[in-house]
């Protein structure tokens, strides 16, 4: 185990409660959401500047956000209104949002998935009317959907993420337990799910960690892998780590983000009682492992407030972290 220097920061300037909601990483930098309804894009090397960009969005509440083209800084946010806006960072503030879709009937938006390859942008709603949905548009085309899924998920839906190499797969995550993965070129709902997994509580988060496996964390921490592949029991969990409030001696699961070199994945939990934050690696060999030796801290982490979320640029040793202090941290091993 060792620690990072934490050798940036920058403080949303406002006197009202802002958290940083999500932090987003870009080629050019991290972008952020935050609660005072802001997208935000910064100067990697230089976080207390400032914002490069700041943009005030209008989803009534901002609740999710996600990159669509990581290299040219385009983006997708939505909320509680039922709006999703695409942002080209690039552009001039007044020409920055690009596009913007609404669901039917205004339903809040909880989750998004982008696809740059697929032309696609799906989001998850909230449960209402006894209905929650996931609904996709080709952002080349008109502003109605392509595809509406209205009966895959018996409560909201709270993760969504397309695969890492088949732009047709999608995966979602809800709170009714399930994470369902999706074949988008079949039109009829009641054959598009072509795998489920039973995680038995609330997701959280889940996401591809590879061409086959899954994870899933729910809101009560427990944190499992699955496997969709052949000669894998449909459905059941591969590696059950369990609670990973008393694993890691943490309170608290913020993600987890598959390595881009394929080498395992990164935990974040942190506990704000003990000011901690921790990156536990999660490596694959015969099996998945918790590698807690070579974790890496992030000393004070956000002091005893929530780390909302993080990011690293494994090529410039760099970790970001966003939090319910309103700020954004940047992190970078000892010299």
């Amino acid at each position: 185990m060792y620690s990072l220097d934490r050798i940036d920061e920058y403080r949303i300037p406002t006197r009202e409660e802002v958290y940083v909601l999500d932090i987003i990483p870009f080629t050019s930098g991290p972008a952020t959401i935050s609660s005072d309804q802001k997208l935000s894009l910064f100067d990697p090397l230089s976080l207390k500047t400032g914002p490069t960009v700041n943009l005030v969005t209008n989803h009534g509440n901002i609740t999710c956000a996600k990159a669509f083209d990581a290299d040219n800084s385009v983006m997708c946010t939505a909320g509680e209104n039922g709006t999703i806006s695409m942002w080209d960072l690039r552009q001039d503030v007044r020409q920055a949002e690009v596009a913007k879709f609404t669901t039917e009937g205004r339903v809040p938006v909880l989750s998004m998935a982008c696809s740059n390859m697929g032309f696609s942008v799906a989001v998850g709603t909230e449960l209402q009317s006894h209905q929650a949905s996931i609904i996709l548009w080709d952002v080349r085309s008109t502003s109605t959907p392509k595809l509406h899924y209205k009966e895959v998920h018996s409560d909201d839906v709270t993760e969504l993420n397309f695969h890492p190499s088949d732009q047709n797969i999608l995966l979602s995550g809800s709170t009714d337990g399930l994470v369902n993965i999706y074949d988008t070129r079949i039109t009829d709902e009641d054959e598009v799910v072509i795998q489920t997994f039973n995680h038995d509580s609330s997701i959280h988060h889940a996401a591809f960690l590879n061409d086959t496996e899954v994870y899933a964390i729910s809101h009560d921490e427990r944190l499992a892998l699955y496997n969709m592949a052949e000669g894998y029991e449909k459905g059941a969990a591969t590696a059950d780590f369990g609670d990973m409030r008393p694993v890691l001696g943490c309170q608290y699961v913020a993600n987890v983000f598959a390595k881009a070199n394929g080498a395992g994945a990164v935990i974040g939990a942190g506990s704000h009682e003990q000011r901690a934050f921790e990156l536990v690696h999660l490596t694959k060999g015969d099996t998945w492992a918790l590698d807690r030796g070579n974790s890496v801290r992030l000393p004070g982490a956000h002091s005893e407030e929530i780390v909302r979320s993080f990011c690293f640029y494994d090529e410039a040793q760099m970790v970001f972290s966003a939090g319910e202090d309103g700020f954004i941290k940047a992190w970078r091993p000892n010299a």
